[in-house]
Parts: C-alpha cells; sequence; structure tokens
C-alpha cells in the first residue's frame, strides 16, 4: 500500500515538472512585462525632448494584407505628417521630421510632438497618456503571472481537459480566488488603459 502511494506520488511530481517550469517561465514574462512598461510608459516620456511639429503636409499609407483563414485582404491605414520639429527649450530643431498622427492636418498646423530617439518622433499625449501606456503593460502583466502562479502551484502544463482537472482537484480556494481577480483585473485594467490612451 506505502508503495502504490509512493509511486502515485512520485508519478504526479513527475507529471507536474513541466507545469512547473512552464510556470516559472510565465512568471519571468510577467516581470519582463512589467519591465517594458515602466520603459516604454513613463521613463520613455521623461526621456524625450518636448516640442512642436509645423506641419508641411500629411499622407496616408495604405497597406493590404492577406487573411490566412480565407481569400479577404484587409486594408490597415496608417497618416504620416511631415515638417519641422522645434523643441520648446530651443536645444533642437529637425527641418525633416516625420510622425504618425492620428488625423490629416493641413500645411501650417502645429502638432504637440515628442522627440523619442535620433530620428524618431511621436505625438504627445502628455503624462497620462504614458502612464496609461506603462499601466497598459502593468495589466497586461498580471495575465501570465496568474497562469504562471496557477502552473507553478499545481503543475498544470496547458495539456487539454484530463490536466486541467487535475489542476483543479489540487488548486485550493485561495489560489482559486487569487487566479480569477488576477485575470479579471489584468484584463479590465488593459481595457481602461486603451480607453485612457484613446482619448488622451
Amino acid at each position: 500500500m506505502a508503495q502504490a502511494q509512493a509511486s502515485s506520488t512520485s508519478s504526479g511530481s513527475s507529471a507536474g515538472g513541466p507545469g512547473r517550469l512552464i510556470g516559472v517561465g510565465l512568471v519571468l514574462v510577467s516581470v519582463v512585462l512589467l519591465a517594458l512598461g515602466a520603459y516604454l510608459g513613463p521613463y520613455a516620456y521623461a526621456t524625450s525632448t518636448p516640442g512642436k511639429l509645423t506641419v508641411e503636409t500629411c499622407t496616408v499609407d495604405y497597406k493590404h494584407r492577406s487573411s490566412s483563414s480565407s481569400s479577404s485582404r484587409k486594408r490597415t491605414k496608417t497618416r504620416w505628417c511631415y515638417g519641422t520639429f522645434t523643441a520648446n527649450d530651443g536645444s533642437v530643431k529637425d527641418l525633416n521630421a516625420e510622425l504618425r498622427s492620428d488625423s490629416l492636418h493641413q500645411r501650417g498646423e502645429v502638432i504637440e510632438a515628442l522627440k523619442t530617439g535620433e530620428t524618431s518622433y511621436q505625438q504627445d499625449s502628455g503624462w497620462v497618456g504614458s502612464i496609461a501606456v506603462g499601466c497598459a503593460w502593468w495589466f497586461g502583466a498580471l495575465i501570465p503571472l496568474a497562469l504562471g502562479l496557477l502552473s507553478t502551484a499545481t503543475g498544470f502544463a496547458f495539456g487539454g481537459a484530463s490536466d486541467f482537472n487535475r489542476a483543479k482537484q489540487a488548486m485550493g480556494h485561495g489560489l482559486l480566488n487569487t487566479f480569477v481577480t488576477l485575470i479579471a483585473v489584468g484584463v479590465i485594467g488593459v481595457a481602461l488603459s486603451f480607453l485612457v490612451m484613446f482619448f488622451a
């Protein structure tokens, strides 16, 4: 009997091995997403140069993509504006600046812009927009974190219904509540962050 229990425990732990490795990987992914959120959001805004782009011309770039599931072709539309970028402090002036725009502007219009790299620019959506970008990544990080905690604690390896049922039996009430809460907060947070980014 003891031998049967030992063999059952041994087989259960070996079955959970891959799941726990996957779980650790997912937790690491969530840490990377948190770091990306800080870098692409508040850090990028704080280290960029604010200024204004005086529009010379704007164009629309159309790209066609074929859908793999059907023969239909989807068309994406990107608006670009070109002109002179002048930093607010006068430290930078670029006569050939270009940035993606949310709309087509007339010649002579002024767009609040950020110089984010040697030749890269983007529209300035302020601290609110940059924090919303960071929050989108941070809330998104909660989803792999929740899945990682589930896999690490139960050995769930995304192996189908039987694997899920085994993980469900091993899952305590506290872990279930944590898992559901993290997923819900992550999904709602990402949606709200995108709404703020859209209206910022």
